[in-house]
């Protein structure tokens, strides 16, 4: 099993930064975790790397046909469930209590950058990279797989974005 690095966003809102292209070159592969915008989103976001996408809560009808509301994928030997959060609850026991086989869940919606264990599970939010909203920061983040497993065989760092 070799690394695998992860570019993780969220609440994109129909806007991606020229920065945004530049943070994620070179990743393996890319999740977002809804709130997308617009189906041309995740269509340039697949230049950089295949996507796994899910819906959020202002999705419309194109991106539920192109998106779910929960996904599911393996990287480096970890499974990594991606939801947005507006359906199952963002606190740690309701992300685990959606997806307890996961080893990690990668989850939306608040806009808050954060990554946390809860009962041997990695959670993981990206913040919003889309425009700013409330006060917290735009970002995303960066997730290093390495071969060791469980959660601590994986290193995330959140990087902020300047505000346009």
């Amino acid at each position: 099993m070799s690394g695998v690095r992860v570019g993780i966003v969220s609440d994109t809102h129909g806007l991606l930064r020229p920065e945004l292209f530049h943070l994620l070159e070179g990743v393996d592969h890319i999740l977002h975790a809804g709130d997308v915008g617009r189906p041309d989103i995740l269509t340039e976001l697949e230049t950089l790397a295949p996507v796994t996408a899910v819906r959020g809560n202002t999705d419309g009808l194109d991106i539920h046909a192109v998106a779910p509301e929960s996904a599911r994928t393996e990287l480096a030997g970890r499974t990594v469930v991606v939801v947005h959060g507006h359906l199952t609850g963002t606190s740690p026991a309701a992300l685990v209590d959606h997806a307890p086989d996961a080893d990690v869940i990668v989850f939306g919606h608040t806009h808050r950058p954060e990554v946390l264990e809860h009962q041997g599970v990695l959670l993981l939010n990206p913040g919003s990279c889309g425009p700013r909203r409330f006060t917290q920061p735009v970002s995303l983040a960066l997730a290093d797989f390495g071969p060791e497993p469980g959660p601590g065989g994986i290193r995330v760092r959140h990087l902020e974005m300047a505000d346009d």
